[in-house]
């Protein structure tokens, strides 16, 4: 009978525009909730064969839809561990409770945001218990290649807050000036000492000291140019690294400048880049004292013995004093000696349907079959977006549009309880027709 027909499309239209209010509701609510992503009612018709001259009405189906592609805009914090992405791509995280259990194989979910701050035990996690995953780097602050369509490989980030660090040296420069007078007839042929401090691979203090031996001619009239450069090791208890006869020109226009540098014992020297390599205890560094005809290194000139410059690579031990988060999504720690140690890096994942996702508490998502395959990407290589910190990505959700629907919700869910009324009293009448 069309006139029941008419009665159930009637309430198909109340329940299909009671689940609409029910994600205006959720949108509305969640509009000051970060990284929350607008519900959408779909809705569609349901046809019903109808015979001639008749016509039955079919009612409406709803489908609800979490739009997880779409971003809302981003504000920015006091916090350098608020991240955002900006663009595509998701971050990925697990949850507080799997980390707690030391499960070791982490549930993998996504996030498009988080203010993430180190807990008692150094995760980087929500206050909802979101932990931040990522690669963990080496030693040296590499990151290794890992499987770029799996999440095997990623950890929960953890930041010790009470953690050392220290760089050995693998490299120091010579900027020293000896005095010509010394290689001259009659000099005191006194070995003029000098002493470079290096760090060895415990980030401990050592020294290399040189002896600068100028070699004085046996006979009067004119002068060497010559000396000989010894090199020892106070980590080895002072033995003997390198030994080198060093000559210096004396020509016009190139007078001072190194002429020739003859290896005793040590490595051997460069003439083109001014480097040599001795072996400390801990290991190899390399030396410059200037290319041949430079000037830049070692020099003789005049009468006075001075270091000019002396430069080296690595540092003491150094205490960890803040933590930033770079647009590639490399976590960085800062340490009072003014290093900067990589020790994770975040991907960014992307998937071909990000409204495929399955939606979890606490604005975080799963794949599933909807989604499509995953895929591990650097930030803001191929095409995902790149990480923001100090940032936090605000609500998706359109208050005045969602108010504008609420309207249109209400009107239609009246429209639908008037047809309910009117078949209620067309029936009404229908059962008046026997008396």
């Amino acid at each position: 009978m069309t006139i029941s027909s008419s009665l159930a499309a009637g309430v198909a239209g109340l329940a299909a525009n009671a689940s609409r209010l029910a994600t205006i509701a959720d949108n509305i609510a969640n509009s000051a909730t970060y990284g929350y992503k607008r519900a959408v009612a779909d809705f569609s018709s349901l046809v019903i064969e109808s015979g001639e001259g008749t016509y039955s009405a079919g009612g409406v189906r709803v489908t609800t839809q979490r739009m997880i592609d779409q971003t809302g805009s981003l504000a920015s914090t006091d916090n350098p561990t608020d991240i955002a992405v900006r663009g595509r791509g998701f971050l990925p995280v697990t949850t507080e409770s799997s980390v707690l259990n030391s499960i070791g194989n982490y549930p993998l979910f996504l996030a498009t945001t988080g203010s993430f701050r180190t807990d008692e035990d150094g995760f980087l996690r929500t206050p909802a218990g979101i932990t931040l995953m990522g690669w963990p780097a080496d030693a040296d602050g590499s990151i290794p290649t890992f499987a770029r369509d799996t999440g095997d490989g990623l950890e929960p980030v953890q930041i010790n807050v009470n953690q050392f660090t220290s760089e050995p040296t693998t490299r120091i420069a010579l900027g020293v000036n000896l005095p010509a007078t010394e290689t001259e007839f009659g000099s005191s042929g006194a070995a003029l000492p000098l002493s470079v401090e290096y760090f060895d691979n415990l980030g401990t203090s050592q020294s290399i000291n040189i002896e600068f031996t100028p070699t004085v001619p046996a006979v009067a009239g004119g002068a060497s140019n010559t000396w000989t450069m010894t090199l020892t090791d106070s980590a080895a208890a002072g033995a003997t690294i390198g030994e080198y006869t060093v000559v210096f020109d004396a020509s016009r226009g190139s007078g001072g400048t190194i002429t020739s540098v003859t290896p005793v014992s040590g490595g051997a020297y460069d003439p083109v880049t001014g480097d040599f390599e001795v072996n400390v205890a801990g290991g190899p560094i390399a030396i410059n004292i200037g290319a041949v005809g430079a000037g830049d290194g070692l020099t003789q000139l005049s009468d006075s013995f001075a270091p000019t410059s002396i430069s080296k690579d690595g540092s003491p031990v150094g205490n960890l004093i803040s933590v930033e988060i770079d647009a590639n999504g490399f976590i960085k720690a800062n340490f009072d000696i003014g290093i900067t140690r990589t020790i994770y890096q975040i991907p960014l994942i992307d998937l071909p349907n990000p409204n495929g996702l399955i939606s979890y508490d606490n604005q975080i998502y799963a794949t599933s079959a909807d989604s499509g395959t995953m895929f591990l990407w650097d930030a803001a290589d191929g095409p995902t977006g790149d990480i923001v910190s100090y940032a936090l990505e605000e609500s998706a959700t359109d208050v005045a549009g969602e108010l504008t629907q609420l309207i249109q919700t209400q009107r239609a869910y009246s429209s639908n309880a008037k047809v309910i009324q009117t078949v209620d009293e067309m029936l009404q009448e229908t059962t008046n027709i026997k008396r």
